[in-house]
C-alpha cells in the first residue's frame, strides 16, 4: 500500500470546481475497474489530493502515480478549454516538453509498511477537510469527496472503494 499526495501547480485553487473534483474519482474508478489498483481511502482537497493505493496484478506505483496524473492533466484542460479558458492560462507550461503544467513535479509517495501506520494515514487523510485552515466540514464524514463515509458507515458511494483490512 502507498500513501500518495499530488498538489496542483503553485497550489492555486483549481479542485475548487467540483467538475474537477469529479476527474479524479473518475480516474480512480477507472484504477478499481482496469484491476490496475485497489482505492482504499482517499480526500480531495482544494488544491491536492492523498490517497492510499495498492498496486494490483504486477501494476507498478510509479506508472500508476504517472497514468493518475497524466489522465487528470488532460482531462482538467480539456474542461477548461470548454468552460474557462481564462483560468487555463495559469497553467500554461514554460516548459518544451508540454503546453500546460496542472501538478508540481514532486508528487509525494511513502510505502506504507505496517497496519499502524495505514490507519494512521487514513485518519490524516479523513480529518484533512476539518482542520481550521480548510474548514471544508464541521465532521470527516460530511465531506463528500473522501472515503470517511466509507469507513465510518460500510456504504461506498463511489464503488472504487476497498478497506485496507481486505488486503491486510
Amino acid at each position: 500500500m502507498y500513501f500518495f499526495t499530488a498538489t496542483i501547480n503553485s497550489w492555486q485553487p483549481l479542485l475548487l470546481d467540483d467538475k474537477l473534483k469529479v476527474v479524479i474519482l473518475d480516474a480512480f474508478n477507472w484504477f478499481h475497474t482496469n484491476n490496475k489498483s485497489a482505492i482504499n481511502a482517499f480526500v480531495i482537497m482544494p488544491n491536492h489530493f492523498h490517497v492510499i493505493m495498492s498496486p494490483l496484478n504486477n501494476f507498478l506505483q510509479a506508472d500508476n502515480e504517472t497514468a493518475l496524473l497524466s489522465f487528470t492533466g488532460h482531462a482538467f484542460k480539456k474542461y477548461l478549454k470548454e468552460n474557462n479558458v481564462q483560468l487555463l492560462q495559469n497553467y500554461k507550461s514554460t516548459q518544451a516538453d508540454r503546453s500546460f503544467h496542472f501538478w508540481e513535479r514532486r508528487s509525494h509517495t511513502i510505502e506504507l509498511m505496517s497496519r499502524k501506520i495505514v490507519e494512521q494515514k487514513i485518519d490524516y487523510i479523513h480529518d484533512n477537510p476539518c482542520q481550521p485552515k480548510w474548514n471544508l466540514a464541521s465532521h470527516p464524514i460530511l465531506y463528500k469527496y473522501s472515503s470517511a463515509k466509507f469507513y465510518q458507515t460500510n456504504v461506498d458511494d463511489f464503488g472504487f472503494l476497498s478497506s485496507y483490512t481486505e488486503l491486510s
